[in-house]
C-alpha cells in the first residue's frame, strides 16, 4: 500500500497509469434546442433544435474520465458494424484513444442513447439498444484481445451496463486472468451479473444494485445496517473491498479493513448522469496506487460530486478535483 503520499503526489502518479476498461462502449447523443409552444399533434414540447452532439458513452464515458486524470485509457468491447459503431470508432479516434480493443459485430447494432434538451432540462431519452449477449465466437475474441492487452495493465475495471458484452463466462475468465497476473479488477455492476463478479478487487455498486442484488431492504441511514449489508456484499462474492455510493447520503467503503463513511458535499446539481462513470474511474485508479480506503473512497466521491455540477455526461476536471482534493485531504 501506498502511504504518505501528498495529493499532489498522487495526481502525479496517475500519469503513470495503465488502465483497460472492458464493458458496454456506447454513444451519448445530445439535441439541444429551444421550446416555445407545445405541438397541435399532441401534448408534448415543440423543440427547436439548435445543435446536436455525439460523445463516449456507457464505458466508453469511463475511459474518457480515466483519460482525464492523466492515466492511459484503452477500452475493450463489441459494437455494431453499423453507422453508429463507425462513429464511436471515430469518437476515440479524435480523443487519441486506441481503437485496438473494439471488435465490430454483423449481428449486433450499436448502443445510442440520445437525450432531447431543452435549456438546461432533459426532454425526453431515446435508446437503441440490445441486450443480448454477444456470441461465443465473439466472446472468444474479445477475451484474447483483453489477454494482449492487460499484460501491461494497473488495474481493470468492469464497466456493466447490461447490454450484452459482459457474460458470467467472460467475467470469471478475466478476473482469473488478471488474479494470475496481480492485477487489481474493479467492478461497476449491474443486475443482471451482479453475483458474477467472485474475487475482483473492488467492487461498486450504488444503493439500488446493492439492494436488488442482495435482495435486501435497507434502512441507508442506520449506519449499523448499512455496514452489515456490505460485510454480506463481501462475504457473498469474496471480494477484497466493497465501495457503495448513496446519493445524498454520501458513500461508504470496506476495504483494506478499514470502514469509512463519508457524507456527500454539498453541490449545486445540475445533472447526476455519468457521475458513477467518474466514482469508478477515479477509485480504480486509486486502486492501482495503493491507496487506502479512506483516500479511495473520499477522492472518488468528490469528483463524482464535482461532475454532477455540469449538464450532461462529462469527464471530471483533473484541475478541479487536485484543487478540492487539497483542501479535503492533503495533510502535508
Amino acid at each position: 500500500m501506498v502511504v504518505n503520499m501528498t495529493i499532489n503526489q498522487i495526481f502525479e502518479r496517475f500519469e503513470s497509469l495503465k488502465v483497460l476498461v472492458i464493458g458496454d462502449l456506447m454513444i451519448d447523443a445530445y439535441t439541444w434546442g429551444k421550446v416555445e409552444r407545445i405541438s397541435p399533434e399532441a401534448p408534448v414540447p415543440v423543440v427547436n433544435v439548435t445543435s446536436r452532439e455525439i460523445r463516449l458513452g456507457g464505458a466508453g464515458n469511463v475511459v474518457m474520465n480515466v483519460q482525464a486524470l492523466g492515466a492511459k485509457a484503452i477500452i475493450c468491447s463489441v459494437i455494431g458494424n453499423d453507422t453508429f459503431g463507425d462513429s464511436l470508432l471515430d469518437l476515440l479516434d479524435k480523443q487519441a484513444l486506441s481503437t485496438e480493443g473494439i471488435i465490430q459485430s454483423p449481428t449486433r447494432i450499436t448502443t445510442v442513447k440520445e437525450r432531447i434538451i431543452a435549456g438546461s432540462q432533459q426532454i425526453v431519452r431515446i435508446d437503441t439498444e440490445t441486450d443480448q449477449y454477444i456470441t461465443e465466437a465473439e466472446r472468444t475474441a474479445l477475451l484474447a484481445r483483453i489477454k494482449s492487452l492487460a499484460t501491461q495493465a494497473d488495474v481493470l475495471i468492469f464497466e456493466d451496463y447490461d447490454k450484452g458484452v459482459l457474460s458470467k463466462d467472460l467475467i470469471r475468465d478475466v478476473i482469473d486472468l488478471a488474479l494470475a497476473q496481480g492485477i487489481p479488477t474493479v467492478v461497476d455492476p449491474k443486475k443482471r451479473n451482479f453475483l458474477h463478479y467472485q474475487k475482483a478487487t473492488l467492487f461498486k455498486p450504488n444503493l439500488k444494485e446493492l439492494k436488488e442484488g442482495l435482495n435486501i431492504s435497507l434502512d441507508v441511514k442506520n449506519r449499523s445496517s448499512l455496514a452489515q449489508a456490505v460485510a454480506q456484499l463481501k462475504q457473498t462474492l469474496a471480494v477484497e473491498g466493497a465501495f457503495v455510493t448513496l446519493s445524498e447520503q454520501g458513500v461508504f467503503i470496506n476495504y483494506q479493513g478499514e470502514e469509512v463513511h463519508l457524507p456527500a458535499h454539498l453541490r449545486q446539481i445540475a445533472d447526476v448522469s455519468g457521475a458513477g462513470d467518474t466514482v469508478i474511474s477515479i477509485a480504480a485508479c486509486c486502486v492501482a496506487l495503493g491507496l487506502p480506503a479512506r483516500l479511495v473512497a473520499g477522492l472518488s466521491n468528490l469528483g463524482g460530486g464535482l461532475v454532477c455540477e455540469s449538464v450532461g455526461v462529462v469527464p471530471i476536471n483533473k484541475a478541479l478535483l487536485q484543487k478540492e482534493a487539497q483542501i479535503h485531504y492533503d495533510d502535508n
